[in-house]
């Protein structure tokens, strides 16, 4: 079988990607419940995680571009490399790479999810910073400053 090493990076990627999913749902509950120690203590696991990920995929794709190049590929993609690979062998590339993608995906759409927590979170400190800015400038109410020599 001619796309071995290609099926064991995407394998590779595959656990990787299932690491990292679990560290970014850790993330999730981290940033809902407001706990910024863990959502610091988790930033430098996300992001080696991360790196390892991007690192696999980078060696996925040239492998799959120097197995298309040697099988002779009419483009060196996946859809290329699958057109002259054996029924067999492209169906289990094929089978894998759709694995990669709906992981891919799910990651982005975790990834995304964080985002807009991490954004929502930034935008309700950043109003009750304001409201509480306003109050103290205010002189009024049962918080404000008292005169001096009173």
């Amino acid at each position: 079988m001619r796309t071995k090493t290609l099926q064991t990076l995407w394998n590779e990627w595959l656990k990787a990607s299932d690491s990292l999913l679990l560290t970014l749902h850790e993330q999730t509950v981290a940033v809902t419940l407001r706990d910024v120690e863990r959502v610091e203590r988790i930033r430098p696991e996300l992001e080696m995680q991360l790196s390892a990920v991007r690192a696999i995929d980078a060696q996925a794709i040239d492998e799959a571009k120097r197995l298309a190049e040697e099988v002779g590929a009419p483009a060196p993609s996946l859809r290329g490399l699958i057109s002259v690979l054996e029924k067999d062998e492209a169906a289990v590339i094929q089978a894998t790479a759709n694995k990669v993608l709906v992981g891919a995906q799910r990651i982005q759409d975790v990834m995304n999810k964080n985002r807009k927590l991490i954004e929502s979170e930034m935008t309700y400190i950043n109003g009750t910073l304001t409201l509480i800015a306003r109050a103290a400038n205010e002189g009024t109410g049962p918080y404000r400053g008292r005169p001096s020599g009173s």
